[in-house]
């Protein structure tokens, strides 16, 4: 029998959680998604099924700014820029969604990120 690779179990774990929160039109969900070299957030509505807002390490003013888009100083750029664009659009609370991942390094700096920018979840 097989073993299951890193990222099926990270897709299952994101299942399971996913049961359990939803974004709805007064609380979005805050989603992450990390690979080996960047980092995206996206604000999504579950109910309508709309991404409202999305944001990642490729975007111009975040690759500017950092010497590489897989670290911990780009993850909180992320952070920051979501956030920004949250609140420019009345979003202020979101429900977070870690997508599987462990909340440490990258997805942590993210979401403090997010919450010194004045994100609430």
């Amino acid at each position: 029998m097989a073993s299951k690779s890193r990222n099926e179990n990270r897709k299952a774990r994101h299942a399971r959680v996913r049961k359990k929160i939803a974004g709805t039109t007064a609380k979005p969900r805050l989603n992450v998604y990390r690979s080996n070299l960047n980092i995206y957030a996206q604000i999504i509505d579950d109910i309508t099924g709309n991404t409202l807002i999305a944001a990642s390490s490729l975007d111009a003013n975040v690759k500017e700014k950092v010497s590489s888009t897989g670290n911990k100083e780009a993850a909180k750029l992320v952070g920051e820029l979501v956030a920004k664009k949250a609140l420019e659009k009345g979003i202020e609370d979101v429900v977070f969604d870690r997508g599987g991942y462990l909340y440490h390094g990258r997805v942590k700096e993210l979401a403090e990120g997010a919450r010194e920018a004045g994100l609430k979840f």
